[in-house]
């Protein structure tokens, strides 16, 4: 998984890999079935090539502020530049999908192929090539795929694929490019348009990330990780993905691998707090907006997470495919969907706090629907529920308690601003029981940590977002940073709680270890969170992507990838060392 490095045009995104091929595209949408999916199912999934025919090695690169990834191939006859995009149009995106694939020779001569083959989505259709009177189209399902090329690159087809050869010279360039639609007309374009496309979209991209400022020791991986979150952003509403990606597996042995093209209401409150903090003004209120609108829509039920539309997730579907290297299942939808976490409480209020600090101000329908949630949590707090980490097992955790501990606060201070109505005073004598509750019961002298939940004898690792939310930034959360890093640490990186590595065998959780930056930072221990920041950013592929784990025998990703919430963590924990 190492290999991959994401592209996006704001509807969807695709992995393109070292070797240059792309094994996942989803067409239009982020989470549209993929018509080209060989990273989870090999033999049957589509894929798109374009590489030399011999043997080479390869160095690639973002282009700098941009999702344009430059790929240089050397081989022994020479060397050849291959520049991929998905391409945006002037007004934001375009109203189809359009691939863009230059390729420039460099020096010597390197022969190079291409293939174009759509799968069968998880055996779902049957791709076909269709002759019409401007050449020959791929149909996928709904799906139109129009091959656009270069007068100097020729095209061989089969009943379901197109592919070719050609040299690569000094000072000669090719275009493949991929356009598409989605049960509407194929705009044919000229592979001039698209070539031209692709430098609009690197002085889009460039403009983009010109609206932002990062310093600091890291300011490198911080842009980085802000621009791979822009890739997770769905234009078309403003909700935030939580990954690119389906079913990758958490751990080796299979059986745990998640759906997580959905926006999380959790993920959403990172993102908002990072962009708020780079003044990213227009993607901040389609988010905040999305997020509203979308649990107004869906009534007094606060649930864990939603489609990109808005819409409520689909159920749970297994497919047969094989899985990244024979690890399955392949799924759609996520078994979150309808879990009590009663963490959503904070992340929605900590969501609209911000916005509001930002200078903004809520609408009354909006400041009725949170009262109401405020008063919700001052009952649900009380309940066991699935945790944050979103498990079958329901009991009081630590954190949940903490997080509807956060909402509260998060209303008084709202109501106090005007902002919302309702009886604050109830919500700050609740906050202030939770508070007590938690201290008194969540505490082990024994472990001398705050424990998973009361009398569990166990740690969990998101506790240390509390060191950053005020609840604890003294000796106990201190001690607690100690006990997490000894029993649940690894190197740099930390799993999310006791049994993870042992019983369930998954991977480090990436975030976790970014979290354990901040949480050293706020409680006074900064050179300590300086040199674990240093080790944690060494751990990025080579083009700066982080995944959901990592696999501590090899350092090898594991999970959904790019994933939100561990460049939000990464981002976060820079922001913090540099506050």
């Amino acid at each position: 998984m190492r290999d991959y490095a994401p592209i996006g045009d704001g509807q969807t995104v695709a992995l393109v890999a070292r070797d240059g091929a792309i094994d996942w595209f989803p067409i239009p949408h982020l989470d549209s079935p993929p018509v080209f999916a060989a990273l989870l199912d090999e033999p049957n999934g589509g894929r798109l090539d374009l590489s030399p025919t011999v043997p080479f090695r390869t160095q690639r690169r973002y282009l700098p502020k941009t999702n344009v990834l430059e790929t240089t191939f050397v081989t022994e006859s020479g060397s050849v530049r291959v520049t991929d995009a998905l391409n945006i149009g002037f007004g934001g995106r375009l109203p189809w999908t359009e691939l863009a694939r230059r390729v420039d020779g460099i020096d010597g001569e390197v022969p190079m192929r291409w293939r174009v083959a759509p799968g069968t989505s998880f055996d779902c259709m049957s791709p076909w090539a269709r002759q019409t009177p401007h050449g020959k189209v791929l149909r996928a399902g709904a799906l139109n795929l129009g091959i656009c090329l270069s007068d100097n690159v020729e095209a061989e087809w089969t009943d379901q694929a197109a592919c070719g050869t050609f040299t690569a010279t000094p000072g000669e360039r090719q275009l493949i490019g991929v356009v598409a639609s989605d049960s509407e007309p194929l705009m044919l374009s000229l592979a001039r348009d698209i070539d031209q496309g692709l430098d609009r979209t690197i002085d889009l991209w460039g403009n983009w990330s010109g609206q932002f400022e990062c310093t600091g020791d890291w300011n490198e991986a911080v842009r980085r990780s802000v621009l791979l979150l822009k890739l997770l952003i769905f234009s078309p509403t403003g909700a935030i993905a939580a990954a690119a990606t389906t079913s990758l597996p958490e751990r080796l042995s299979g059986g745990k691998n998640w759906d997580y093209r959905f926006a999380w209401i959790r993920d959403a409150a990172y993102t908002l707090s990072a962009m708020r903090r780079f003044g990213i003004r227009e993607e901040t209120h389609a988010a905040v907006s999305w997020l509203l609108r979308t649990v107004r829509r869906h009534g007094p039920q606060l649930d864990v997470f939603y489609r990109l539309d808005g819409s409520a997730p689909p159920p749970v579907h297994e497919f047969e495919a094989a899985g990244w290297r024979g690890i399955g299942p392949v799924v759609t939808g996520n078994r979150a969907d309808g879990q009590l976490q009663l963490s959503i409480f904070a992340d929605l209020f900590d969501t609209v706090r911000l916005y509001v600090d930002g200078g903004h101000v809520l609408d009354t329908e909006t400041g009725h629907l949170l009262a109401g949630f405020a008063d919700r949590a001052c009952d649900a707090w009380r309940h066991r529920d699935a945790g944050m980490w979103e498990l079958p097992e329901q009991e009081h955790y630590t954190t949940s308690k903490l997080g509807c501990w956060q909402a509260l606060r998060c209303a008084v201070y709202l109501a106090e601003q005007g902002q919302i109505p309702g009886d604050p005073s109830r919500w700050a004598s609740e906050a202030e029981r939770i508070r007590e509750w938690v201290q008194r019961r969540c505490w082990s002298d024994e472990l001398n940590s705050y424990e998973w939940f009361p009398g569990s004898g166990k740690l969990d690792a998101s506790i240390l977002l509390h060191a950053g939310s005020g609840f604890d930034q003294g000796p106990r959360m201190s001690s607690t940073i100690d006990a997490l890093r000894r029993e649940l640490g690894c190197g740099p990186l930390l799993f999310r709680f006791t049994g993870a590595r042992e019983e369930d065998h998954e991977g480090a959780f990436v975030a976790c270890s970014f979290w354990a930056v901040s949480a050293l930072h706020h409680v006074g221990r900064t050179d300590e969170a300086r040199k674990l920041m240093a080790e944690l950013v060494e751990l990025t592929n080579d083009v700066g992507v982080l995944p959901e784990m990592i696999d501590t025998d090899d350092d090898s990703f594991l999970g959904n990838l790019p994933q939100g919430l561990s460049h939000l963590a990464l981002i976060g924990a820079a922001l913090d060392l540099e506050s």
